[in-house]
């Protein structure tokens, strides 16, 4: 094949799939937005769903980076015994679909004696917005320290001796050395986390269930409304969902963020 006909396939290649996801994308938005206001509205619910969402998705995205950070240090700069089965037991839930990262959520904190422990402790997860957090934390976490420890093993650990050697420690070392080294790396991780806790569908309804006004987010506000055949609201939460998918990404790029450019794995 010759040069210009393999760069011809490519980019028409290229070229169709852009095609067809900025037509599946602009149906939703061309259907969905004159609904967007009108909806609101008249439904608060759906007022009620983006603030529930953006609440949920924003806290359990900070508790995703809180844990993730040391865990991925922990895989890019330590040799531990069994660290290879820590590492492919992390990743479990990349590959469970999210349905069934519920139904584990669901029976862990509703059937067993942990859960019960729990509620009675005050802390329930079962048909309650931190069971929302919960889902979206536990479906999210494995691939923000996937990326994180991507980044951590680029970043040459000579440089974190060079700073011990002048009187760091090995926090402050990470602190001053490494974390501005991967600093896109972690806006990067963080905004795709973030978009991802906004778009959580399944774990979120095993867990948390789909009650109108208790733990209804945008996505479950879709599930409902489709039930309901109230397709004003369904197309208004969808367009909803994509504005802000796009306007998060548009935002880090704008920033310097190039996700697909300086995110290790990706």
């Amino acid at each position: 094949m010759g040069a210009k006909l393999f760069k011809m396939v490519n980019v028409l290649i290229t070229s169709m799939v852009v095609l067809f996801i900025l037509a599946a994308v602009s149906t939703v938005l061309i259907r969905g937005i004159p609904y967007i206001i009108p909806a609101s509205l008249k439904a608060p619910e759906l007022v009620f769903a983006i603030r529930l969402s953006l609440l949920t998705s924003i806290v359990s995205t900070a508790a995703c980076l809180l844990v993730a950070m040391p865990v991925a240090y922990t895989l890019a700069r330590y040799n531990l015994t069994g660290q290879g089965i820590a590492a492919n037991l992390l990743r479990i839930p990349l590959t469970l679909p999210p349905v069934v990262s519920g139904v584990c959520l669901l029976l862990l904190f509703g059937t067993t004696t942990f859960g019960e422990i729990l509620a009675r402790m005050g802390l329930r997860f079962v048909f309650t917005v931190p069971g929302i957090i919960l889902a979206q934390f536990f479906v999210n976490l494995p691939a923000l320290i996937t990326v994180l420890k991507a980044a951590i093993e680029a970043v040459d650990i000579r440089l974190e001796y060079v700073a011990r050697t002048l009187g760091c420690t090995p926090a402050r070392a990470f602190l001053k050395v490494t974390l501005p080294l991967i600093r896109n790396n972690i806006l990067a991780g963080l905004v795709l986390t973030w978009g991802k806790a906004l778009g959580e569908f399944g774990a979120v309804l095993m867990l948390a269930g789909a009650t109108r006004f208790k733990t209804e987010t945008l996505p479950i506000s879709i599930y409902l409304n489709m039930a309901t055949g109230d397709m004003e609201a369904l197309m208004a939460s969808a367009a909803i969902l994509i504005l802000i998918a796009a306007i998060s990404l548009a935002v880090f790029e704008r920033a310097g963020v190039k996700l697909y450019e300086r995110v290790p794995g990706l």
